[in-house]
């Protein structure tokens, strides 16, 4: 079946033009008149019949079906150009360097991975943990960390929010219901020296008047986690992290509040390979399957 698909030559002026907020900008980057941009991107508009910029003089502004489309488009042309990237180097095996925060890894980028090399299949993807900050590691093209921060010579973008609610295993929730908030005073509170703030900040945004006297703390949150699901007591838990050991009940989230926003998650790329097809290629997936998340 044919793909009913618009002329590339009118995408690509829409792209340049979208991207550089420009028809003029977009000119010179193709190397076209001001005019041939706007007659393509005229002919775009009359082609899908939705009107994609809003014009006033000689700036332009894309409409909210613009942007969404945007987006698309320049995931597919991500997609077009590291293929022919691949094409020429048909053989040769491109290497990406991934350093992430280790619970991240662990419980959102490794089971979504497989997607990934799917789509590119001559990458080989070398995945290091470090809780460390950018700047003090080396040997990475694209890390993922919480933010927003300051990351020295690299280029960022926020792709993932986090809230924070208390999880537990159905067997703890057994022995010691959790109705209200109060009732986590009875219970041990696991900690991480990673998110040292955490419960004292979801406490007191429940307002929670029982004193909590016991806790377990761990070196990584990930321990805290596995304690959680191994019934140890209560860990305050980040979603959508916990996604599969919620969906399979292997935790269970005894409360429907507050759920305590967190330190998003954001990409973070070094300012040398940030525009390379592969990395940007990476980092609009990693966009893209928090989007749809």
């Amino acid at each position: 079946m044919a793909r009913n698909l618009p002329p590339f030559s009118a995408l690509r002026a829409f792209e340049a033009a979208a991207r550089c907020d420009s028809f003029t900008a977009a000119a010179d980057e193709l190397h076209v008149t001001h005019g041939a941009i706007s007659r393509q991107v005229a002919a775009f508009e009359a082609w899908v019949g939705v009107q994609v910029f809003h014009r006033r003089g000689k700036r332009v502004r894309l409409t909210d079906d613009g942007r969404r489309y945007l987006a698309s488009v320049q995931a597919a042309f991500d997609s077009i150009a590291l293929a022919t990237d691949q094409l020429r180097d048909t053989g040769v095996v491109h290497v990406l360097r991934v350093n992430a925060l280790s619970t991240f890894a662990m419980k959102w980028l490794l089971p979504r991975l497989s997607q990934f090399q799917r789509m590119a299949p001559n990458v080989e993807l070398r995945l290091s943990t470090s809780d460390a900050p950018v700047e003090t590691i080396d040997g990475f093209d694209v890390a993922v960390r919480r933010g927003p921060a300051h990351w020295p010579n690299c280029a960022s973008g926020h792709f993932l929010e986090e809230h924070e609610i208390p999880v537990c295993s159905p067997a703890l929730l057994q022995r010691a219901p959790i109705v209200v908030a109060d009732d986590l005073a009875r219970h041990v509170l696991l900690h991480s020296d990673t998110r040292p703030d955490a419960w004292r900040n979801w406490l007191a945004a429940a307002g929670v008047k029982a004193k909590c006297r016991k806790k377990q703390s761990f070196d990584h949150f990930h321990l805290a986690l596995q304690a959680a699901i191994d019934g140890l007591g209560a860990a305050l838990g980040p979603l959508p992290m916990l996604a599969d050991e919620l969906a399979s009940g292997r935790l269970v989230v005894p409360l429907p509040g507050p759920r305590l926003d967190a330190r998003g998650y954001w990409w973070v790329a070094r300012h040398e390979v940030a525009d390379s097809p592969l990395v940007v290629q990476f980092c609009r997936w990693l966009e893209a399957q928090a989007d749809a998340a």
